[in-house]
This record gives C-alpha cells, sequence and structure tokens, in this order.
C-alpha cells in the first residue's frame, strides 16, 4: 500500500476552496507535505501512513470543485515534517473558476450573528459561496488577481485567512467591515448623501415609493416596490415588457405555483429568476401582463440585509441596462445613464471585472444563461484545434474549445448595438485570456452582415485561424445533440442557405451533414423588419385577402397606408421571403389584437402564449406540400381558418389555443414523417418557439407518440444563448 506520492488533480480547482479542504483532510488523516495551485490543477505533494485514505478524500474536492482527472505519481525528495499551503504558481489553463455563488446559508448566520464581526456586514463571503468570474483578472485565482486585491485584510480577517479550523481558511473573498469593500447611498446625481445606515435609508426610500439603482455583483439592478412599477416602466420607457421580482423567501407560493424543481432551481446556489406561472394570473399586472412572473432569491448579503428592512414582500429588481445590451458596471456611466430614471443609488466600491446579468430558467429550461450558471464548462471531445464560436447576433454569448473542454461565457447581448459588440470583443479576449487559448478555427454565424460575422474576419486574419460560416439552424441542432436526428429548429429569424429568412426548419442526418428536409411555407415580410415590429403587416403579408384589408381598415390603417402595403406585397418591393416560426406566432397575435405593435423581443408570440392559456384546444386540419425536395407545412390555410373562426364570433382564447396546437401538430408531423423514411430513431427539438410550453409539450407527445425518442436541451438555452456551443461543436465535426 503506497504510502507518498505527488497527487495531481485537474478541473474547477480554483475558487472553491481546494488548498484549505486538502489542507484539512491532511490534518484529519496526519499527512505531511504541500500543496499549490498551478494554473487549473492543484498538485500535492503528500507522505503518511494512512496515504491511501487521504489519496480518496481529496479525490472528491469540496462542495464548488468539478473534478476532471486524479493522478499519481513518484514524490522524490525528503517530505516536510509538516503540512502547508504554497504560493501559488502557473500552469495548465485547462479548467476554469466557478461562477458567481449565492451567499450560503452560513454567511447569512454571521450577518444575522448580534455582535459578531459580520453582523450587518453587505460583502460576507467564505470559501463556499460568494463572487467568482465577476472579480477575476488573472488565474490561478488568488486575491491580488481579484478585484479585491484593493482591499488588504485587517488583522482579524488575516487569522481566520489562517486558521485551518474556520470555513475562511483561504478564502480570497475575505473581508469584514473593517478592511472590506464598503456601502453608499447617493442621490440621483451621485452625490454622496453622507448615510450611516445605506441599506436602511435604502430599504425607507423603496417602502416610500422611491426607485432606487443598486449595485450587485455583476452589475447595476434598478429595484422598486409594485405599486412604483408603472411609474419604473414609464421612466425606462418599457411599458409592455414585464419585469423580474426578488422575493423573500417565505412570499414566493403566495404569488406563484411553485413545483418541488423550481423550489430547488430557486433555492440553488445559482440563484436564477425562474419563470413561474402567476397563482392567479391576473394579479401583478403592473409588474408583468402574462400569465407568468419571473421570480428570484436575494442571493448577496446586500440583498438579505435590504429584505430584512423592507416592509415589501417582494421588490421589482430589473437589469439597469436596456434589453439586449450590456450590463451597467461603471458607478460613473451608472449615474451618467440612470440619474433620470431613478431616485438614488445603493452602490458599493468593489470593481466589477467581467460583468453578468442574471440568468432566467423556465420549466427546467434555460432562457439566459448568465450569473450563477455561466461561464459554463463542459466535456466534450472535438478533437485537438482550439476553435471559438463567435455567437449569433441577438441574445449571444461567445464558447471557446480546447483540450476535451467547452467555456461558454455569460450572455452578452444583441451584438448589432455597437457597445454589444464591444462587450463581445472584451468577453474573448477575457475568456480567451484565462484558457490561454490560440485559435486555429473561428465559427461564426453564417449572415455575412452580421457584425459577429465581420468580427469573426478580423480575429481570423489577426491570428491566422480558419473561418467556418454555421447556418444558425443548424447550429441549434448541433447543440442539442452529436447523434443522428431529425432536428426541430422553430424560431424567429436565421439567415438560411437560400438566403431568405428561415425559422421553421427540419434536418435530417448527424452533424455537419444535416439535410433540410422540411420546413414552414414561406411567406413575404413587408418592410423587412419593420412586420417583425409591427406584426398586422406580417398578418396581411401572409393572408393578403380582403378579410384582412377589411380587419386592418377598422384598427384605423388609412387607405394610403392599406394601399401602399398591398402594393408592396404585390410588387415583392423591399419584402423578404420567412419560413419563421416565430413571424406566424407574430401574426396571429395580430390578428386576434392580441398584440398590434412589438415593444420588445417576443412579447407577440408571449403574448399569443398567454392568452391562449385559458382557451380550449381544437385540433384544425393540416394541410402539406412540397418543393424542391422538402416536404412543407402551408400556414396559411392555418391562419385562415383562425379568421374565419374569429369573423363567425368564436372565443378568441380558443383559437389562440387551437391555432398553437395545429402549428405545434403540423411541425411534429414533418418531423415524424422525415424520422420514419429515413429510419432515424430520434427527433431533437431547439429554437426559441420551444419555450412556448404549450407548442413543446404538443410536439413532445406527438413524437412520443409515434415511438420515436425525444431529444431536447437541457444544458444549453433551447434559444439563440446555444448557438456560440453550436457552431463550436459543429467546428469540431467538420
Amino acid at each position: 500500500m503506497r504510502k507518498r506520492g505527488t497527487i495531481t488533480i485537474r478541473g474547477i480547482v480554483q475558487g472553491v476552496g481546494f488548498r484549505p479542504f486538502v489542507y484539512s483532510k491532511a490534518r484529519e488523516f496526519g499527512i505531511c507535505g504541500t500543496v499549490r495551485n498551478l494554473g487549473s490543477e492543484v498538485v500535492i505533494a503528500a507522505c503518511g501512513e494512512r496515504f491511501e485514505d487521504f489519496l480518496h478524500a481529496v479525490s472528491r474536492g469540496p462542495p464548488l470543485a468539478r473534478i476532471d482527472s486524479v493522478e499519481v505519481s513518484e514524490l522524490r525528495g525528503k517530505p516536510p515534517s509538516d503540512f502547508t499551503i504554497l504560493a501559488s504558481g502557473s500552469g495548465s489553463l485547462s479548467g476554469f473558476i466557478p461562477a458567481d455563488v449565492a451567499i450560503c446559508p452560513d454567511c447569512i448566520a454571521d450577518i444575522e450573528r448580534s455582535g459578531g464581526r459580520y453582523q450587518g456586514y453587505w460583502a460576507t463571503s467564505c470559501v463556499n459561496c460568494g463572487p467568482r468570474y465577476s472579480i477575476i483578472t488573472a488565474l490561478p485565482y488568488d486575491r491580488e488577481r481579484t478585484s479585491m486585491d484593493a482591499f488588504p485584510l485587517c488583522e482579524g480577517c488575516r487569522r481566520e485567512y489562517g486558521d485551518p479550523s474556520s470555513r475562511r481558511h483561504h478564502a480570497q473573498t475575505i473581508a469584514c467591515p473593517d478592511c472590506g469593500p464598503r456601502l453608499l447611498l447617493l442621490d440621483p446625481s451621485g452625490a454622496d448623501m453622507q448615510s450611516p445606515a445605506p441599506v436602511r435609508e435604502a430599504a425607507a426610500m423603496l417602502d416610500a415609493g422611491a426607485i432606487v439603482a443598486v449595485r450587485g455583483i455583476g452589475g447595476f439592478h434598478i429595484a422598486c416596490s409594485e405599486a412604483s412599477a408603472g411609474e419604473l416602466k414609464r421612466r425606462l420607457g418599457r411599458t409592455e415588457q414585464p419585469l423580474a421580482v426578488m422575493v423573500k423567501p417565505d412570499q414566493v407560493e403566495g404569488i406563484a405555483v411553485v413545483s418541488e424543481e423550481e423550489r430547488r432551481m430557486l433555492e440553488s446556489p445559482e440563484r436564477p429568476i425562474v419563470v413561474l406561472e402567476k397563482r392567479d394570473p391576473d394579479t401583478h399586472a403592473a409588474v408583468s401582463n402574462l400569465h407568468t412572473i419571473g421570480c428570484m432569491l436575494p442571493y448577496t448579503g446586500l440583498h438579505h440585509l435590504l429584505f430584512a428592512a423592507l416592509q415589501q414582500p417582494f421588490l421589482i429588481m430589473t437589469s439597469a441596462n436596456p434589453p439586449g445590451y450590456p450590463m451597467i458596471t461603471d458607478l460613473e456611466q451608472a449615474v451618467e445613464k440612470l440619474h433620470r430614471h431613478v431616485d438614488g443609488f445603493l452602490t458599493h466600491d468593489r470593481r466589477i471585472v467581467n460583468r453578468c446579468d442574471d440568468s432566467v430558467v423556465r420549466d427546467g429550461y434555460i432562457i439566459r444563461l448568465s450569473r450563477g450558471l455561466a461561464p459554463k464548462r463542459a466535456a466534450v471531445d472535438l478533437g485537438e484545434r482550439c476553435i471559438l464560436g463567435a455567437g449569433p447576433e441577438l441574445n449571444a454569448n461567445i464558447s471557446i474549445y480546447a483540450h476535451g473542454f467547452c467555456i461558454t461565457s455569460p450572455h452578452v447581448g444583441n451584438v448589432r448595438n455597437p457597445s454589444t459588440l464591444a462587450y463581445l470583443r472584451e468577453t474573448v479576449e477575457r475568456i480567451g485570456g484565462l484558457t490561454a487559448a490560440r485559435y486555429d478555427l473561428i465559427a461564426h454565424d453564417a449572415h455575412p452582415q452580421f457584425l459577429s460575422t465581420r468580427y469573426a474576419r478580423e480575429l481570423a486574419d489577426a491570428c491566422g485561424a480558419d473561418l467556418l460560416p454555421v447556418q444558425h439552424h443548424r447550429a441549434h441542432i448541433a447543440a442539442a445533440t452529436r447523434e443522428e436526428c431529425v432536428g426541430i429548429a422553430i424560431d424567429g429569424v436565421g439567415y438560411g442557405d437560400d438566403g431568405t429568412i428561415w425559422g421553421g426548419e427540419v434536418f435530417a442526418g448527424r452533424v455537419p451533414e444535416l439535410d433540410r428536409v422540411a420546413h414552414l411555407e414561406a411567406h413575404p415580410m413587408p418592410g423587412g423588419d419593420l412586420a417583425t415590429r409591427f406584426p398586422e403587416r406580417m398578418l396581411y403579408g401572409i393572408l393578403p385577402t380582403d378579410a384582412t384589408r377589411d380587419l386592418l381598415a377598422s384598427r384605423g390603417w388609412s387607405e394610403i397606408e392599406l394601399g401602399v402595403l398591398e402594393r408592396q406585397v404585390e410588387r415583392g418591393f423591399n419584402v423578404v421571403q420567412t419560413s419563421s416560426t416565430g413571424r406566424i406566432l407574430d401574426a396571429a397575435a395580430a390578428l386576434l389584437g392580441v398584440c398590434r405593435e412589438r415593444t420588445y423581443d417576443g412579447e407577440p408570440a408571449m403574448k399569443l402564449e398567454s392568452f391562449a392559456v385559458s382557451g380550449r384546444r381544437e385540433a384544425w386540419d393540416l394541410a402539406f406540400s412540397s418543393r424542391d425536395g422538402c416536404e412543407i407545412l402551408e400556414t396559411r390555410p392555418l391562419l385562415a381558418e383562425a379568421l374565419r373562426r374569429k369573423k363567425r364570433g368564436e372565443a378568441a382564447r380558443d383559437i389562440a389555443a387551437s391555432f398553437q396546437h395545429t402549428l405545434a401538430r403540423g411541425i411534429a408531423a414533418l418531423a415524424v414523417r422525415a424520422a420514419e423514411e429515413r429510419g432515424i430513431p430520434r427527433v431533437a427539438l431547439s429554437g426559441g418557439v420551444a419555450y412556448n410550453a404549450a407548442i413543446r409539450e404538443t410536439i413532445r407527445r406527438e413524437i412520443a407518440g409515434t415511438g420515436l425518442e425525444f431529444v431536447i436541451n437541457r444544458d444549453y438555452p433551447l434559444g439563440d444563448g446555444c448557438i456560440s456551443f453550436g457552431q463550436v461543436v459543429y467546428g469540431g465535426s467538420v
């Protein structure tokens, strides 16, 4: 039996308290030696009678660690007479650090403990919790390579940092009121209000109806009470957009219906926003005019202190940045952009190195991959090349593959905005630097005009990497599975092989050989993007009939406007063709008067889903055709049926429910026929429309009812947040 050896442990071993964990196990098993961080690995020199027991214990690692491999080699030289933690050095960068972690129950207890060192201190943390990715500047993960370096330890913190019996032993984020970051309450102009109790005073402002910007782990939120929700929306110009709320843990059940799985997710260390069904769909309309509401629990010491001082059961807590733009992290920028929108700032003086928005989850599916869930590291064998996935245009992030692992960044935003493009570049540089990436291949969206595509070209020229365009919907399927499948991709827009806009696609094969075998009927989008903003234009593009014209006239369209629209469709001027599932849902929302103007991404389809929840669904007839070797689900007859029933006076909610149900049945039928004809045993589903529970579950039932395997991605977003990962998988399969 071995009594000595050098143990090398690789994986996510930075920022997880691995060295103090090893130290405590060495003490427990009477081991002499050393432990040292070397990049993404921990190297332990160990000697003792219970070496094997020690090896077994350290191979499991502390709670936040993710172990890839454990190797034992010969220990050379004379071992020391005790066990010590050595200074970090450089080494492998194949691992990473964990995402930011919610404050743990032990630290909450420390904050609440009267007379303790951490009583009432907002930045309390330990080896098991607190910020990680948002504060790191370089690896290995040590205090001097984080933004905590600006706060030298006081004697009390230094004592705990060096105490093996403390859970703050070698905790790089350790801080207390005497030495750590401090809170400030500022007025709208950014002037210090000199408050002796910033949290208590901010809580009083919120209870009184004020709107306060709060600086958190990864950026600024804007907070207010429910009574002020309408005013907040007016100030921000987001009158229709649903807002997320932060809720006291014992109040969630009063707002929404929470399953056991959803409760686990709410209380998890990741603490995402969880989209829940309201207990009463008609309540909290000022916060969300949908049947759902996004809820999260407090996840920092600051949040817990704020809620302890509040009378409100919950606060609106929405990102301070406009949708699609990067999180605001800098105080000066926050004051410049928000001083007209807020009544004060509750802020701190710890620098946010890497911005991170809140993650969002619905029904167990990731909508936004960010704080707590990202950076996400996945083991996947894609060969020896280092690959960058530059992502899509909307809801973008990036992915980097090297040495058997892919790291996907937190949510970046809509790269059509110059500031978001700058953030994309920053993210590539930051994560590329932390992983020492040297790109051999850069995969990007096939759309030649996307800013992310242009950036990919520039970067490839600079570093000598090969370029690979990846069609948007094939990237969706590549992210879902690498096995042979029939893949359904249903979303808003994606540049197609033929230069038209795809979005209701069925493929067959195995990545990268995915043949387009079926799709939704293509229709004109009058005015291009204008038809996305005003879905009544899409309605007329699909159904250019007198009945549609009369409906639009009854809603205030002038004869001149109708004439221009009619000629535009007839002549094909400034019109693009699309097979998008999102656009057909937009048209249905317009037909039923659910949404006439889109003010945020996905609004018409989201409102249609919510509107249909209480409707009684009915299976309508389906029509199919074929063209150029592809089977086509005809959607014009489906919309015509909805209009016919509307004119007949049927309940609009029933029409909405039946429309969604029939559309989903038709999509499933395309996939089932493709699978049966080709002898493929599984069907994969991806795309933003799959967040619609009624459509997703109808497709699932139809597929499963035929005995085919149903595959759907729970590890990455169903929407465009999976595209960069799919691009990397596609690139590694070429």
